[in-house]
């Protein structure tokens, strides 16, 4: 029986190519062993609200670029789905997963050079664990359903071989294969006089009227010891983490984006849109009391609270012309493992049938790593970072062919290459924002990334 095609690849352009699906049920196994046995491209999903996903190779991907990515992207999945040949159930369903730049006119650069404006992947192999269940789903174009069959059997028969220990539901599951790689140094792009002389020209802008408020990030490089593990580091960050969405894009072998981040931009199921403002944030105590006093400052400030206010207004008003109603929940304050956020749930109902990356690209990007106005925030972003944000702080997630899907804000993200990672974090300047107090704020954020390439 002939093979089918080995990769795919689709471009914002009429392709004309079938999709080819099946999938069957899996006893329950870790997604580390399943990620390692895959080669780039791969990807991984999580979130605290649905289902987790890893994939590796390519059934078709989809690139596009300039100020209408997010059309160009939608119109090339709609081909690529179009008369799709699935058998399975709709839980372990194909998807498409990747996300965006932070900036249009991204140029690919070190870091960078393997991400472009917009890219996204359908694995040819994609485990899905969801609802206590978990599924094999393999994809090829134009091949035949028994050839695709044939190869999950295949897929099928190997991870049956994976020893008894790595599989999640074994009672001798241990913790992650691979130490943390290690940091050998850190190398900041911006100095602490230079972030405050930053800092100063914004507040400048704002007391001016120019500026409601900007979000200026920083960028740490970091010397690894030893490459990253990336099965490992995921699942060190879920332990960590377990109530951030996390995830990794790797499209080529030398490099992969990675992170843990708070901040859901939005998720879409059917007509009911999910999203989150997360905005204002402080460190964790080192007992309850003060863990307390942290928690009632944060939820005391004036500042915190203008800067919140600012992000939930904003994404309000950009989900009404959209939507037959918005509801905006309750502000609280939401603990992590080193940091704790303002926090409000937001939730709309759109006027009719939608795509999720409708619901992206109207949303991206949000006040808490924008700024208002977004025009003059993104120029003052330029102008003033002495690096490229690349996909940090950008749309990152998945959707399928009904364009229901999820996407997170990219941030608590690193980029990593060979024995190399460049980490990224930012904070919202408001008129009243103090430099050192930024600063600090700043290199918390750097912390869920750097915990866990640290050794122990």
């Amino acid at each position: 029986m002939e093979s089918p095609p080995r990769d795919g690849q689709v471009s914002a352009e009429p392709t004309g190519s079938a999709l080819v699906s099946r999938a069957c049920k899996l006893p329950d196994c870790d997604p580390r062993p399943f990620l390692a046995g895959r080669d780039a491209p791969r990807i991984y999903w999580t979130s605290p609200y649905g289902p987790e996903f890893a994939g590796g190779g390519t059934a078709a991907r989809i690139t596009a670029e300039g100020a209408d990515r997010f059309d160009s992207v939608g119109e090339a999945a709609d081909e690529l789905f179009d008369g799709m040949d699935y058998d399975g159930p709709d839980a372990a369903r194909p998807r498409l997963f990747g996300g965006f730049s932070f900036h249009a006119d991204h140029d690919p650069a070190p870091p960078w050079q393997s991400f472009g404006t917009g890219e996204f992947i359908l694995p040819r192999t994609q485990l899905t664990r969801a609802d206590g269940e978990t599924w094999l789903t393999v994809s090829a174009r134009d091949a035949p359903g028994e050839a695709v069959e044939a190869e999950l059997s295949e897929v099928r028969e190997a991870l049956a071989e994976v020893p008894e220990r790595e599989r999640a539901d074994s009672p001798r599951a241990g913790p992650p294969g691979a130490d943390p790689p290690g940091v050998v140094a850190t190398n900041p792009t911006t100095t602490r006089e230079e972030w405050a002389e930053q800092v100063r020209a914004a507040v400048e802008r704002i007391d001016a009227g120019d500026l409601q408020k900007v979000t200026l990030a920083q960028a740490l490089a970091v010397e690894l010891a030893d490459e990253v593990s990336m099965p490992d580091v995921l699942a060190r960050l879920g332990e960590s983490y377990p109530d951030c969405f996390r995830f990794c894009f790797e499209p080529t072998p030398e490099a992969a984006f990675f992170g843990a981040t708070p901040e859901r931009l939005a998720t879409l199921r059917g007509r009911t849109v999910e999203t989150d403002a997360l905005a204002g944030s402080v460190g964790r105590g080192d007992t309850p009391e003060e863990d307390a006093e942290l928690e009632k400052s944060i939820e005391e400030s004036e500042k915190m609270a203008h800067e919140h206010g600012l992000v939930v207004d904003t994404i309000r008003e950009q989900l009404a012309p959209l939507s037959a109603a918005v509801r905006v929940e309750d502000r609280r304050v939401r603990k992590l493992a080193t940091i704790q956020h303002l926090w409000t749930p937001i939730e709309a109902d759109l006027q009719s049938s939608g795509h999720v990356l409708s619901i992206v690209e109207a949303l991206h990007p949000t006040p808490a790593v924008g700024g208002l106005p977004p025009e003059k925030a993104l120029q003052t972003i330029r102008e003033t970072e002495a690096f490229d944000r690349g996909w940090y702080a950008a749309p990152v997630g998945w959707f399928d062919a009904e364009g229901d899907g999820t996407f997170a804000v990219g941030i608590r993200s690193a980029v990593t290459s060979g024995k190399s990672a460049t980490l990224f974090a930012g904070n919202g300047i408001v008129g009243d924002s103090d430099p050192d107090e930024e600063y600090e704020e700043v290199q918390l954020k750097y912390l869920p990334i750097l915990d866990e390439l640290e050794d122990e």
